[in-house]
């Protein structure tokens, strides 16, 4: 990319060579210490091949938005540092037939969330330029930059009102509750032990961020000129990202603001903020009400939700009211989708909305009659390690600007006008993955053995296949367990398949994107039948005849793990597994994990003492009397979301029963264990290097295997 390719011929160029040799080392010396072996298929250099040191070069878009003149798009450009091991964000434009492309933000600075002014003169931005987060102003036609603020707190979700004079955003306020106890200060110049951290708190710890400070996100608004920024809600009661009325008077927020409020995680309303702070609260109902949209008339308000009933997924619709909160319908009931991010269309006649279909992510645009037009089938790609979902688009007079995905590419600035073709603005990784010859991705559709609903999947072949040859398997499962994979450009099956596995990947019941019945076939029921659809995408490759039944395994990563942990509790048909971040037991992880409130209250049919047995009964440590296949543990040392603990009691387990096991534990890695560039590449290089260690020549075989 530009930090290595524009300086390959000279000292920088060779400086970053050295740093990737020494990451590779790094893993090669880890996996030797772990007793994992390096196999030659693994390593050997093969230039045409996606390899573990091409993940620092790959760079991909998100946050795409129309300059206000609609003839230009400013979008955020993301790339791994080599140097730091982080992801590093710039500020990029390009014009709509995708000339003009040049950086507005860059450096060795941190931007985000850049957001034009209504006449387009000035950039508002996050950055960390001069040490902490803070925001930002350019002009655009001076380039000139100004600090506008001097916060003790890191900003977030600014906006400019419509007529240029404030900006909203959010920042967290520190809680000013008494500590129990007040304890003597130690003399000048002694060393005493840390204070002891009194907590009250329902939630009071957050994967990727540890241990919560007592407070809140709290609602500010700052001059266009900068200043010092005005509170404008109070209390214990969270603040969602602002949205302004189009004559700026107000602001739109979605807050639970109930006394109950942290008993009640998927609770919301929308409440409409004066400037003075005066609230008043516009929706009235039991579950989330989020996302708002005023139209550009300013006469109704579109937003999504849904009616909370108790089950673990629910499918979240459009609805419209008026100003006031009055004259309320839901648009979109009769999709069966959930709906994000709703965008009106400028002339007010219709809201473009964002939905995974079937493992596509989808923008369309809905009438106020409730007619569905959709506009684009290919956004997403903004989860880089594995194929999920995601994805991001920005609405316009002329079309759609948002996040456009491929199988064979990180995501681009995609265009699509309102007459005539999508197409894309830019081609971010041309210069790297032209080079390279990656896994041909094809779509699948199979029946499931339980029922013979159709479940839709994905199909990695090794870059070199040849029909002829029989090729090791690996499946591949995603986690949630309510999201879905799609066709979408994934760094970690595309390494599994340049090591010259086919890698098989499917949305089994309980993936979101085909229904809410579909999502609730593992309402209070996981794992279960989901194990049967994943089997059955094994059999169905199987019966393609490129495939080995003598090499096949297993890996996935969160609900992805806990699948992993649960299908060796069941057949010993794999080779080897890794299960990486897993639930192992649903006992101790409900009064262990960030999110126990959500287990207890919608995963589960009661808390955890009144109904012990079924928690057990979904407990994949439950089936570890049955597992004879080798199993790898693999999970971040700081991950709150499926807590260490869980990985540790498996590998004892294993141990105790004499299963070969390895643990790898990631320092200071959170649930999005692959977060930092090194750490994705070391999780997928020890999936394949515990595979590598039990693959076997083609017609090998080990016997008894279980159908």
């Amino acid at each position: 990319m530009i930090a290595v390719h524009e300086t390959a011929s000279n000292g920088a160029g060779r400086v970053a060579e050295m740093v990737m040799l020494r990451s590779f080392l790094l893993i090669v010396s880890l996996s030797l210490w772990a007793g994992l072996p390096l196999h030659p298929r693994l390593w050997a250099r093969e230039l045409e091949r996606f390899e573990p040191r091409d993940v620092f070069e790959l760079e991909w878009a998100s946050d795409p938005r129309f300059t206000p003149d609609g003839r230009r798009v400013i979008y955020m450009r993301n790339s791994m540092d080599v140097m730091t091991d982080r992801r590093r964000s710039s500020v990029w434009t390009v014009d709509l037939d995708g000339t003009g492309h040049r950086p507005l933000l860059s450096g060795s600075a941190r931007y985000a969330s850049p957001r034009l002014s209504s006449d387009g003169g000035r950039l508002l931005y996050v950055s960390d330029a001069e040490g902490s987060p803070q925001l930002y102003v350019m002009w655009m036609d001076t380039r000139q930059t100004a600090r506008l603020t001097h916060l003790t707190r890191a900003p977030s979700n600014p906006a400019w009102s419509p007529d240029g004079k404030w900006i909203a955003f959010t920042q967290f306020v520190p809680g000013n509750r008494q500590p129990m106890v007040q304890l003597p200060s130690p003399p000048e110049g002694a060393k005493w032990a840390p204070r002891p951290r009194e907590i009250r708190s329902v939630q009071y710890r957050r994967d990727g961020q540890g241990l919560l400070e007592e407070g809140q996100v709290q609602l500010f608004l700052l001059d266009e000129d900068g200043g010092t920024p005005r509170q404008l809600t109070r209390g214990e009661y969270n603040s969602g990202p602002p949205v302004w009325l189009p004559e700026s008077t107000g602001i739109l927020i979605s807050s639970n603001r109930s006394p109950n409020w942290e008993y009640e995680p998927r609770e919301s309303e929308l409440h409409e903020v004066s400037l003075t702070g005066e609230i008043r609260t516009l929706t009235h109902r039991k579950g989330p009400d989020s996302d708002p949209a005023v139209s550009p008339d300013g006469k109704t308000i579109a937003y999504t939700g849904y009616d909370d009933l108790g089950l673990s997924y629910a499918t979240r619709v459009l609805y419209l009211m008026d100003r006031e909160g009055g004259n309320r319908r839901a648009l979109t009931q009769g999709l069966d989708r959930s709906v994000s991010s709703p965008q009106w269309h400028p002339d007010g006649d219709g809201i473009y909305v964002l939905y995974g279909d079937e493992g596509s992510t989808r923008v369309a645009l809905v009438g106020l009659d409730g007619e569905i037009n959709p506009v684009v089938n290919d956004a997403g790609g903004l989860s880089l390690g594995r194929p999920y979902g995601a994805g991001a688009y920005r609405a316009g007079r002329d079309g759609v600007v948002y996040t456009a995905a491929s199988t064979q590419r990180p995501p681009d600035v995609g265009f699509a006008p309102a007459a005539g073709k999508a197409r894309r603005l830019t081609r971010l990784n041309q210069d790297l993955l032209t080079h390279r010859t990656l896994g041909p991705v094809e779509p699948i559709t199979y029946d499931s053995p339980v029922d013979g609903r159709p479940i839709d999947g994905w199909i990695i072949k090794p870059p070199d296949f040849d029909p002829s040859r029989k090729y090791p398997l690996i499946l591949e499962i995603h986690g949630g367990p309510y999201a879905y994979y799609g066709p979408y450009f994934s760094v970690e099956l595309q390494l599994m398949s340049s090591a010259g596995y086919v890698v098989l990947y499917t949305n089994p019941r309980g993936s979101t994107g085909y229904g809410a019945r579909f999502a609730n076939l593992i309402h209070q029921n996981y794992p279960s039948q989901d194990y049967d659809d994943l089997i059955g995408g094994v059999d169905f490759v199987l019966e393609q005849g490129y495939v080995d039944s003598n090499n096949l395994f297993v890996t996935g990563g969160s609900g992805g793990g806990v699948l992993t942990a649960w299908i060796v509790g069941k057949t010993d048909r794999f080779r080897a597994a890794v299960a990486s971040k897993p639930v192992i037991n649903w006992i101790s992880v409900s009064g262990t994990s960030d999110i126990y409130v959500t287990f207890s209250k919608y995963w589960m049919p009661a808390p955890v003492w009144e109904d012990y047995e079924t928690y057990w009964k979904y407990s994949p440590l439950s089936l570890v009397g049955n597992v004879t296949t080798p199993t790898m543990l693999l999970t971040g040392e700081s991950d709150l979301r499926t807590p260490i603990s869980e990985t540790e009691q498996y590998y004892q387990a294993l141990k105790l029963r004499k299963v070969d096991t390895a643990m790898v534990r990631i320092p200071g890695a959170s649930h999005g264990i692959a977060q930092r560039p090194s750490h994705l590449v070391a999780k997928v290089s020890y999936i394949l290097a515990w595979f590598e260690k039990y693959r076997v020549d083609a017609g090998e075989g080990r016997g008894g295997n279980s159908p």
